[in-house]
């Protein structure tokens, strides 16, 4: 390992086909600058995840006019990512706004791994009109992730309604028993639908990459 703690993966997309991520949590500004030195000095790119606002402001100027940041998401895209070419492969059905955080975390890692996932937000089961409205849509695309908090609900109506892969992120939103997204996770688990596949809390990032994994695996391609 290098002296400084650093060890990129620049071979990871040649094994996996998915490039290493930066998680940005506990570390400092001025780990991730040395970080993106490297990545910059192989003109290469990198996803940032759990960027908070703080630390972007912190970074070097140089290193924030090359970073395409999304505070909602708290993701970055280092370096010049052309826009995703592929389309309505996944979508991704957010049950509630207060889920959007994960769910663009999700949409971003795609977009950088060349996929544009369609976004349907605000369709909870606490208005299931809203989400049955959406089904027809929903049901034209391979892969569905399905990001709900509180009883995480939507997961097991989707499984139940819908032929493609489910990939479920119980999110920590909710209050008293929903436990920071710890009855999400275990609804999700626990579901009836048989099939769904399940991620850790807040996993956005992961989700997607499940996504990735099961279109490349497969060479899924659009329902015409």
């Amino acid at each position: 390992m290098a002296d400084s703690g650093v060890n990129l993966d620049f071979d990871r997309a040649a094994r996996l086909g998915l490039d290493e991520a930066l998680l940005c949590i506990d570390k400092s500004s001025t780990q991730i600058a040395a970080i993106l030195d490297r990545v910059a000095a192989r003109n290469a790119t990198m996803l940032l995840t759990r960027l908070t606002a703080q630390t972007f402001d912190a970074l070097p100027a140089g290193h924030r006019a090359r970073l395409d940041y999304e505070p909602l998401s708290a993701t970055a895209i280092f370096g010049t990512v052309a826009p995703p070419t592929r389309a309505d492969r996944v979508v991704i059905v957010g049950a509630g706004t207060s889920d959007l955080r994960v769910c663009r975390e999700a949409a971003r890692t795609l977009a950088y791994h060349d996929e544009r996932p369609s976004e349907i937000y605000d369709v909870g089961v606490a208005g299931i009109w809203r989400l049955m409205d959406r089904v027809p849509e929903i049901i034209r695309h391979p892969v569905v992730i399905a990001v709900a908090g509180m009883d995480a609900a939507v997961v097991s109506v989707l499984g139940g309604l819908v032929p493609g892969v489910i990939i479920a992120v119980p999110t920590s939103t909710g209050y008293g028993v929903a436990h920071r997204g710890e009855t999400a996770l275990y609804a999700a688990l626990a579901s009836c639908a048989p099939g769904v596949s399940v991620v850790n809390i807040d996993n956005g990032y992961g989700a997607a990459c499940a996504a990735l994994r099961v279109l490349r695996a497969f060479n899924i391609r659009r329902p015409t």
